[in-house]
């Protein structure tokens, strides 16, 4: 009996050399699995921020993306993970803001290329970090094809998409509505927002003959629009474009009124003023009626002249003031002190965002999403849960323009020049006096084109595993990530980049409740392996986590899969100890009931392979948890007891041999669950069909 196997399975004296074991052989790189014929099987990591830790939900991601690649591996195809790390643009850049911030400085003021250079450094110091903790939970990735979103063939390649796409009338620039985050002076997509639940004060004005409601006072000091329904029997004596004078916030003005369908007669008076710089809604109304539009907030969220004595104060500061002095000329009606409604936050940041208009490139989106549907339909892609395609259906369906300008630095520059009222789109300057713009892209204008970057579109070697077979990650990226890889994939490459889409929910704590640092119950993948091991680690990401389901995580959880490592540990000694001097070489016939045994196994291997492939690996790793623990160890080999010590020879051998099998069936359907303490003991079992077990053929 060899030594190590006397005393407890200890994951830290091993995983690490395990991995190195791995790496070093060079079978993460389907290039040198020559003795494989099998289909190719890739999947593309989603690239998680080159500066940051992994937390609970990208392990729960990669740990499934490994389990899939093991698993196809051992079955003979030539598996890629591909991995990789993001730029994450607006994230990375308010983290290296902070850190100025702290350091007594600010991105204001500095020299672009000064700022890039100490994010750049600051990156790359850190990006070794998250490829540390990747490696630390046993991700079986193609390391020589890493990649990432700033090195410079991505970054020109970037930039040639954006040409097209303005060549194919595919991008535009032009003044819109956007989302502005006054704090960090950046413009955000749709989908770098969220909406939070807040409580205000709606205020009821007298406005003339009208009355109107508002929860922004502050928006209406330029308000010279009335806007009703054209079948509003309330309102059939006015008439479009009819004015009137009004007693307003800094005195007398001269209103209008415009008859648009926007108006709701259901809500309110069925009036309503408009601020077009200030909203969406407002905007469209000005945009058909061509009507002014004037700015009131600034940039900083300040208001502006045009607010008079309230000028250069910040929102909140006055809107208090404004309504006071309104109550004062007696144009308060009422105030509901009670009023519920969704307001538009930065989703990095949490600060309020202000609509405001500005100049910005625009993808158009119904062509793509027109594109993504059709294909859908078609079936060249499916959603393993259909709720989340029924989300993708609705989100494909009513498209919004996609505001693709970032105003930091830290990105890739669009390749666009200014001069004299002209612009060119180009990767090289036009020439003299053209200016450059100095946005940069959204981050997900490059991470959505992430499939065909990694893989060397459009004429790389390894194009040949495009599509891929499967896009797994969190059900969040429905709005975001995955509709744009689709998007560009058709567009680009006229193909999806993935056959299926298999969404896993949210980690949550032992109470349902979503993980934060500021409530303290956040659980790091990585700590939870240096305390319990990496095996017992990935265990707890898959087991009672079907797809798209939130999943509670507690440390008692990984607690019982670290127990579960070390049972499987005490199994290989016993079944090492009372067949190590067995001839496995020879062939020996089985007694009928041990041939029994073997085809439970082997109708195991087929129930746990169905359950992989129908993307069901808490089923199968329930059911070879339950299988190993409570059937082979609890049943079988407590029944061979008394075998292996008779005297009945012919017994005792075909025992042996099926104990012996049974055994490394078991750790090969366990690898890709568990792959440390399965490689480290198939490392010194006495026979074995190949050196490494990551390579091992799946059970048949």
């Amino acid at each position: 009996m060899q030594e190590k196997f006397l005393k407890p399975y200890n994951p830290e004296e091993v995983e690490r050399d395990i991995y190195e074991l791995w790496d070093k052989s060079g079978f993460f790189n389907p290039d040198n699995l020559k003795d494989i014929d099998g289909e190719n099987y890739c999947i593309v990591m989603p690239p998680p921020n080159a500066n940051g830790r992994l937390h609970a939900g990208h392990g729960t991601d990669m740990t499934l993306k490994d389990i899939l690649i093991r698993f196809n591996r051992m079955r003979g195809k030539k598996t890629l993970l591909l991995p990789g790390s993001d730029h994450a643009g607006f994230e990375t850049q308010g983290v290296y803001e902070k850190k100025l911030q702290k350091e007594g400085r600010s991105r204001f003021g500095m020299e672009r290329e000064q700022l890039y250079k100490e994010i750049y450094d600051f990156v790359m110091e850190n990006k070794h970090v998250m490829e540390n903790d990747v490696r630390r939970l046993g991700v079986s990735c193609d390391w020589s094809r890493n990649t990432f979103t700033l090195q410079e063939d991505v970054v020109s390649r970037v930039q040639d998409t954006f040409v097209k796409m303005y060549e194919d009338g595919m991008v535009y620039r032009g003044l819109r509505s956007i989302h502005w985050n006054p704090k960090f002076q950046t413009s955000l997509s749709d989908i770098e927002t969220d909406f939070v639940e807040q409580k205000d004060p709606f205020f009821y004005f007298q406005y003339g003959p009208f009355v109107i409601g508002t929860a922004r006072p502050e928006t209406k000091f330029s308000d010279k629009y009335v806007v009703v329904h054209p079948d509003d029997k309330r309102y059939l004596d006015f008439k479009h474009g009819q004015q009137f004078d009004v007693e307003w916030i800094n005195g007398p003005i001269t209103a209008t009124i415009i008859k648009d369908e926007a108006a709701d007669p259901e809500m309110g008076s069925g009036a309503m003023t408009i601020t077009p710089w200030h909203s969406a809604v407002d905007f469209e109304i000005a945009q058909r009626h061509n009507l002014a539009i004037e700015q009131i907030i600034d940039w900083n969220g300040k208001l502006l002249p045009v607010a008079e004595e309230f000028a250069g104060m910040k929102i909140g500061e006055a809107r208090e003031k404004i309504v006071e002095k309104l109550k004062a000329k007696g144009l308060l009606v009422r105030v509901d002190e009670d009023y519920v409604h969704s307001v538009r936050v930065c989703e990095r940041t949490g600060v309020v965002v202000e609509p405001q208009l500005k100049e910005q490139w625009f993808v158009k989106m119904k062509p793509l999403t027109d594109m993504a549907l059709k294909t859908l339909d078609s079936g060249d892609y499916k959603f393993i849960t259909k709720q989340h395609e029924s989300i993708f259906r609705h989100w494909m369906s009513n498209p919004v323009d996609w505001n693709i300008s970032r105003q930091i630095v830290w990105g890739i520059r669009i390749p666009a020049w200014f001069k004299d009222g002209q612009i060119k789109v180009s990767k090289n300057s036009p020439g003299e006096g053209w200016v450059q713009d100095p946005d940069t892209f959204d981050t997900w204008f490059s991470s959505g084109q992430w499939p065909l970057l990694t893989l060397g579109y459009p004429s790389g070697d390894d194009m040949k595993f495009y599509p891929t077979a499967v896009m797994e990650t969190g059900a969040d990226l429905v709005f975001k990530w995955v509709p744009r890889m689709i998007m560009f994939g058709l567009y680009l490459a006229n193909q999806v980049p993935f056959k299926d889409i298999y969404f896993h929910g949210m980690v949550l704590d032992a109470k349902g409740k979503k993980m934060s640092k500021s409530k303290g119950n956040v659980l790091s993948p990585i700590e939870l392996a240096d305390e319990f091991g990496t095996d017992a680690t990935r265990m707890s990401f898959v087991v009672a986590n079907p797809p798209g389901a939130n999943m509670p995580l507690s440390k008692d959880k990984v607690r019982a899969y670290k127990k579960f490592a070390n049972k499987i540990w005490n199994i290989a000694r016993f079944v090492i100890e009372n067949t190590e001097e067995v001839d496995f070489t020879k062939r020996a016939e089985l007694l009928p009931e041990d041939e029994t045994l073997l085809v439970r196994s082997k109708e195991l291997a087929v129930e746990v392979a169905g359950h992989i492939d129908a993307y069901r690996m808490d089923l199968a790793a329930d059911k070879l948890y339950h299988y190993v623990w409570h059937e082979f160890a609890d049943k079988i080999l407590e029944e061979s007891k008394p075998i292996f010590t008779s005297n009945d020879d012919e017994l005792k051998l075909s025992r042996q041999r099926v104990v012996y099998e049974l055994f490394t069936s078991s750790l090969k359907m366990l690898h890709p669950f568990m792959p440390f303490v399965t490689e480290e003991i198939w490392q010194s079992l006495p026979y074995k069909e190949c050196e490494l077990l990551m390579v091992a053929r799946w059970p048949k």
